[in-house]
């Protein structure tokens, strides 16, 4: 599995929010500044965010971005999953229901299967608090 920039780019910008907000929105343009991502690269992550439900924005003078509910609230998952769409490692795992012809008799999907919720446990067991406090735990086991 391999995270594309705009999956890490959601998460760096939420992690971001979480910490620079001190009661007072976030001007778009410091974020891109502290994160070294383009404006415009922002503004594409940020609609996504904000179609989400995870951030809210106020435009104009004075306007910029906050986080809608605590860090505590949000899992790296909930963010790699808007950006990402499924974070499943093959194909046929995306569905709630397996649409793959051969998959009663596909000897490697119960890797796939395994593989898949270690994945979908980890990323849902780390909040954007555990991020900002440095405290996610790299102790984890297939």
């Amino acid at each position: 599995m391999k995270i594309s920039t705009k999956g890490r780019y959601a998460l760096r910008t939420m992690l971001d929010l979480a910490t620079q907000d001190k009661g007072r929105l976030v001007p778009l343009k410091d974020v891109a500044y502290r994160q070294n991502i383009t404006i415009k690269y922002l503004e594409q992550v940020m609609n996504l965010l904000s179609k989400a439900g995870y951030v809210r924005s106020v435009r104009g003078a004075g306007g910029g971005y906050r986080l809608a509910k605590d860090p505590s609230e949000y899992t790296v998952g909930d963010i790699l999953r808007v950006a990402e769409g499924s974070l499943a490692p093959i194909a046929c795992l995306e569905d709630d229901v397996n649409q793959c012809p051969r998959a009663s008799e596909c000897l490697t999907l119960p890797f796939w299967m395994g593989l898949a919720e270690v994945i979908n446990n980890y990323v849902d067991s780390v909040t954007l608090e555990d991020l900002a406090q440095n405290t996610v735990k790299g102790n984890f086991s297939i």
